[in-house]
């Protein structure tokens, strides 16, 4: 949708006032990787076109999708949609998201916390990871972290889109935004993770389709 050049300004505004805001919880005080009381714990992990076994192969799958989530494109944008980031993920930098409500539209403040770039081992298995996370600013309707990230497999060739989210619902002063958080945010939050999967899945075959498609074009 195109924006007014006084939208767009106040949307600059608002993602640079991002920067003096804290978080409004404490990462170091919480495991993100387990329940706790009043805390949500959310593990999504949704395969992807797999490639042969070994480093990622160029321009492939895990390539292909690491680039869709380098730059948050598997969010529904009729739930969550990015207004402003100040270029690729990297420690400290804040993002600027319009939610989408019942209705209703909210700016919403985050940080971004760490950045994988790496070979990790899991179970005896090596996978080649990449991704990010980042975490709720002061005036957002959650509190907590999520992680979104990349991973391939090197023994099978398996890639895997993840998602790992610790969140509860922030406080929230007015009191029909508060209601209809309690009533419905939960309902919304979880079916945001369940179109990423859908659409990160989609988005990474068609662009592979379309890179096959393309030397058959060139030749005919």
């Amino acid at each position: 949708m195109r924006r007014s050049a006084r939208v767009q300004r106040r949307m600059r505004r608002l993602h640079a006032d991002l920067r003096r805001l804290p978080l409004n919880f404490d990462p170091h005080h919480h495991d993100v990787g387990r329940t706790e009381c009043g805390w949500h714990v959310d593990d999504y992990r949704q395969p992807l076109p797999p490639e042969p076994p070994g480093p990622p192969v160029p321009g492939g799958s895990w390539e292909t999708a690491r680039h869709l989530v380098r730059n948050y494109r598997y969010a529904d944008p009729g739930i969550i949609r990015e207004i402003c980031r100040a270029g690729p993920p990297e420690p400290g930098r804040s993002m600027l998201l319009e939610g989408r409500f019942y209705g209703l539209h909210f700016y919403l403040g985050l940080r971004v916390g760490d950045v994988v770039d790496d070979v990790i081992e899991q179970d005896g298995r090596q996978a080649r990871v990449w991704g990010w996370n980042y975490r709720t600013l002061e005036g957002h309707l959650e509190r907590g972290q999520m992680d979104q990230e990349v991973r391939k497999w090197l023994d099978t060739g398996e890639v895997e889109f993840h998602i790992h989210a610790y969140s509860q619902r922030a406080p929230i002063s007015n009191p029909i935004v508060r209601l209809g958080f309690i009533l419905f945010g939960r309902v919304t939050q979880v079916r945001f993770y369940k179109r990423a999967c859908r659409r990160m899945e989609a988005l990474t075959a068609s662009t592979l389709a379309a890179r096959r498609q393309v030397p058959e074009e060139e030749l005919g």
